[in-house]
């Protein structure tokens, strides 16, 4: 097998990549490297070519459909599942999901399914299976991988954003339910930047989570549960440096 070509198999859901480590390098586990500027790459899964900013010194590289690709598909059947209306007790039953790397876009789908499964089990807004599918499709049209570095704009940022658009009935030329839109993805933004330094998507989920129920709660009197502090066991995982006390979460 040539070294930039893992292995894949098929499967009844499509094509699984196989070979996956969960942090760091997904094909050989070798710490990251992150451009100031973009190189042209090719996916080691698919063969995709495009501008990539995050590549390993090894020759790999994964696109974002392939590195979210069996994760994105465990984070739908855990939400779709989901019986709890607390948003942040859904997340973290997610954290634990096997494979689940600390950092990555996976998280961005992490909070727009738990938001919207909670708000789907409460029942007031009278969601669907199909609203939170909506959701986690709006998403992945704007979480990409290492953004929150290269723009300032964390994909958990629209993952709320895309929550509340389903939630309103937001689109473009709307008046309140885009102002509500905005909102909330700049409440979310404003949690995510006091947190960072570095970033950890674990703790910027929890404080969007934190910040959407209370926005909800405010403007469109839906009461879900919130306000509950986790205490986070993943510091050691963190391949950038645990913020440790730093951060609201830790936890020894």
């Amino acid at each position: 097998m040539h070294p930039c070509r893992p292995d894949i198999i098929a499967s009844s859901q499509g094509v699984e990549l196989t070979n996956r480590h969960a942090e760091h390098c997904m094909i050989c586990g070798h710490v990251l490297q992150y451009l100031d500027q973009a190189s042209e790459v090719s996916c080691s899964y698919c063969q995709k070519r495009e501008a990539g900013y995050i590549v390993c010194p090894n020759g790999h590289y994964v696109c974002e459909s392939c590195h979210n690709q069996g994760a994105r598909r465990q984070i739908e059947a855990l939400m779709l599942a989901a019986k709890s209306t607390d948003s942040q007790e859904i997340a973290e039953l997610a954290f634990l999901l096997p494979g689940l790397p600390m950092l990555g876009c996976q998280h961005a789908f992490i909070a727009a399914g738990a938001l919207m499964a909670a708000l789907r089990n409460e029942g007031r807004a009278q969601l669907t299976d199909a609203d939170l599918r909506e959701a986690l499709e709006r998403t992945g049209k704007q979480a990409q991988g290492g953004y929150c570095g290269l723009t300032g704009v964390c994909g958990i940022v629209p993952a709320i954003g895309a929550c509340i658009s389903v939630l309103t009935g937001s689109r473009c030329g709307k008046d309140r339910e885009q102002r509500l839109t905005m909102e909330a993805a700049t409440r979310a933004a404003r949690a995510i930047t006091d947190l960072t330094g570095p970033s950890c998507c674990k703790a910027y989920v929890r404080a969007s989570l934190s910040q959407a129920v209370e926005f909800i709660r405010e403007n469109l009197n839906i009461d879900l549960p919130g306000g509950r502090v986790a205490v986070c066991r993943f510091g050691h995982k963190h391949p950038h440096g645990c913020r440790k006390t730093n951060c609201p979460y830790f936890g020894r």
